[in-house]
């Protein structure tokens, strides 16, 4: 059974009446729908039912405020068709999915831990694994309400594997079921790929990459990926952290790949008398001394918590006024 969805002023499309939320029954069928974090947390996703019934999956999610409920405001990300709707919303064509999105039956195949707190977790699923780096998918932890959002760690690769890496967030639910209620054998469905922070190589600007916590995996896959197509002396990764102990890339990363890159971990927190010689403060602050002008040259990709990217947006486009072409992140919620 499929519910036909118009929208105002422009094309319909079908979703089928198994579909999770408006917005994965959209990207499915190729329509430009606009998003960010596919979770609720972004609100980038935003439309108006003009007519027909949805059901509300989340209706406290943080990515509309009370004054946008009140005016009737929705999240397709939280929103699942009863029936045939109209809805209102300006689709565009960089949100048309460039990799056909799918669910997958994955198996957990390793836990590994890269820092105290943070895991990269293997799942193989059959088929290849096809996406583009920086991308991610959608899980739904066991026990747990609601979709959570991982980006992929490695590369796409014809075996299946999927890796993602994960920090355990004190009171976090979706994190926290990750890790406990999840065991090497146990299979959990993958919803994806999703996102438009991925590799552009379509050009020869150098490769900036900055990171914080679980933002660490994308960023290193799209490293990985510009390492591959021979760029060697254009990829820079910084990496924020508190302390020496949880920067995690060095562990994400081959040996080889770490020495053809330019790593600058940066740590806020580490005691004065650890003898770290290292960038100290915030990474946003590090990329603004580190890197050589002018911006033009650089191709910026980021991901991490809010006051990471809030900064970062900052520096390039307050600041540096830099091409919001040459601009890709994710927020990690």
């Amino acid at each position: 059974m499929k519910h036909r969805i118009q929208i105002e002023g422009g094309d319909g499309f079908d979703v089928s009446a198994d579909e999770d939320s408006l917005l994965r029954g959209a990207l499915r069928a190729g329509v430009g729908f606009p998003y960010e974090c596919g979770v609720g947390g972004c609100g980038n996703c935003r439309f108006d039912l003009v007519s027909g019934e949805m059901e509300t999956l989340w209706p406290e999610a943080p990515g509309l405020s009370e004054r946008e409920r009140k005016r009737g405001k929705r999240l397709a990300c939280q929103s699942r068709p009863l029936g045939d709707c109209v809805v209102r919303v300006r689709c565009a064509d960089e949100y048309r999915p460039v990799v056909p999105t799918r669910r997958l039956q994955a198996v957990l195949t390793e836990r590994r831990e890269v820092a105290p707190g943070m895991a990269e977790l293997t799942f193989t699923a059959p088929g290849p694994a096809t996406f583009l780096p920086g991308q991610y998918a959608v899980f739904h932890p066991p026990g747990v309400e609601g979709p959570r959002a991982y980006s992929m760690s490695n590369l796409p690769n014809a075996n299946g594997e999927w890796r993602f890496v994960v920090r355990r967030m004190p009171g976090g639910k979706g994190s926290n079921a990750m890790f406990d209620a999840l065991a090497p054998g146990d299979a959990l469905t993958i919803d994806g790929p999703y996102g438009n922070a991925y590799l552009r190589e379509d050009n020869e600007r150098e490769v900036v990459c900055v990171g914080g916590g679980s933002g660490v995996g994308p960023v290193v896959s799209v490293a990985r990926a510009a390492l591959k197509l021979g760029r060697e002396k254009g990829v820079h990764i910084f990496e924020g952290a508190r302390t020496r102990a949880d920067l995690c890339v060095p562990a994400l990363l081959t040996e080889r790949e770490m020495a053809a890159l330019n790593y600058i971990p940066v740590l806020s927190s580490e005691p004065e008398d650890s003898g770290w010689s290292g960038a100290r403060g915030f990474v946003h602050a590090q990329v603004e001394q580190s890197l050589q002008l002018p911006v033009e040259h650089h191709e910026f990709y980021f991901a991490g918590p809010p006051p990471m990217i809030e900064a970062m947006q900052d520096l390039l486009v307050m600041r540096w006024k830099a091409p919001h072409a040459q601009i890709h992140f994710d927020k990690f919620f």
